[in-house]
């Protein structure tokens, strides 16, 4: 069963979210799914250091 998700807002720059979604889309993901994995990686890394 996959987790629960929560829908939460933020405020994004403008050239950040231009990044994003390139970045996504190249990785052939939706812009909420490369954040989430984005994010999640950077947890782990930073739980590591």
């Amino acid at each position: 069963m996959k987790p629960l998700k929560d829908k939460v807002s933020i405020t994004l720059d403008e050239d950040v979210i231009k990044s994003i979604k390139e970045l996504a889309e190249a990785d052939d993901r939706s812009f909420s799914q490369y954040i989430n994995m984005v994010l999640k990686d950077w947890i782990n890394n930073k739980d590591n250091d």
